[in-house]
């Protein structure tokens, strides 16, 4: 395996990653702190975890943070 942007499922959160900041930006002012704050989050953290498992050694672990 190379490193993790060589990894298909790793771009395609990138991109999910985008489409939520953009999608969230047209929502009210007033949802910022709430539920935009928590689904930018969420989408970060989906291509956070598949590079932190690719960098652990062994299919094991990476398969934990997957």
């Amino acid at each position: 395996m190379g490193t993790h942007r060589d990894l298909e499922v790793w771009k395609s959160a990138i991109e999910l990653a985008g489409s939520v900041y953009d999608v969230t930006r047209s929502f009210p002012k007033e949802e910022r702190f709430g539920l935009v704050a928590q689904m930018r989050r969420a989408a970060v953290s989906v291509a956070s975890n598949i590079a932190e498992g690719a960098a652990r050694h062994g299919p094991k672990e990476f398969t934990r943070f997957l």
